[in-house]
């Protein structure tokens, strides 16, 4: 419980996606929840709520698999994320929570073994699997787990620049990590997609990575899968994130820019501002 002298944040969220200019479906998905320990509500694509009585969840996941698994796959992990989390705040509740690392990775683990089980099972499911990049915000702090190469940048009020708070799991991502490339090249490299951690895809294992943010009011957060950074850079993707917002819908216009720019790619953008 936050002391009564530091009010609840409140978020102010707005997301949207498109399918691009060359793919037929979208397999990239983005979700919206506030819950408690009693029940789940689904949040629309802009909005604002407080975190005064209920946690928040947002993520965004890229579906990959043949004919419609990689839709399918999203509403796996959907799924689970509804069950996973509100029985987490129950047992906050009771006292006898496990800590936000555990949960997270449990939840990861829950939707890997869902999703190896139906591509294992079923023709039409084989190679499911997909990405998924979570913020979990509670009234303490945005607790965040990924796998894949969605992303979770965070652009602080206090003007430190924009992070990149996640990273690729790509050999790409790799070797721009280790300065041997430079974010153009890495834009450009033949092996950009080339997933080595992934939930389902024929994976053994789930190694997540998690962490927590201590966030303060007027922080940023965007959550995108890789159709959006193949039209936009860093530098660019800042830029709009310090800009006050011209529209109601905020992410709607990132995605459209960046579609715009490249669009080779279902693209899907969720931003997160703390009031």
């Amino acid at each position: 419980m936050q002391p009564p002298s530091s009010p609840a944040a409140t978020l102010r969220w707005s997301g949207h996606t498109d399918v691009g200019r060359v793919r037929k479906n979208n397999e990239d998905s983005f979700l919206g929840l506030q819950f408690d320990a009693r029940e789940v509500s689904y949040l629309g694509k802009i909005g604002e709520a407080s975190l005064a009585e209920r946690d928040a969840v947002f993520a965004v996941s890229d579906g990959m698999g043949g004919a419609n698994a990689g839709e399918f796959a999203s509403r796996i992990t959907v799924e689970k994320i509804t069950r996973v989390l509100p029985r987490a705040f129950q047992q906050g509740a009771t006292g006898t929570a496990q800590g936000t690392d555990e949960v997270l990775a449990e939840l990861f683990d829950q939707i890997h073994r869902a999703l190896s089980f139906l591509g294992g099972s079923y023709e039409e499911c084989a190679g499911m699997g997909a990405t998924l990049s979570l913020c979990w915000f509670t009234p303490q702090a945005m607790h965040f787990a990924h796998i894949g190469d969605s992303r979770i940048y965070y652009l602080p009020a206090a003007g430190t620049g924009m992070l990149q708070i996640t990273q690729d799991d790509t050999y790409v991502g790799w070797l721009f990590r280790q300065g041997q490339i430079n974010e153009r090249e890495a834009r450009n490299h033949p092996g950009r997609a080339s997933l080595q951690k992934a939930l389902g895809a024929g994976n053994r294992y789930v190694d997540p990575q998690v962490g927590t943010v201590l966030y303060e009011p007027g922080d940023r957060f965007l959550l995108c899968t890789d159709g959006l950074v193949d039209g936009c850079f860093d530098s660019q993707l800042g830029e709009f994130l310090g800009a006050p917002p011209a529209i109601l819908n905020p992410a709607q216009q990132l995605v459209t820019d960046s579609v715009q720019i490249a669009g080779r790619d279902n693209t899907t953008a969720l931003l997160v501002e703390i009031r």
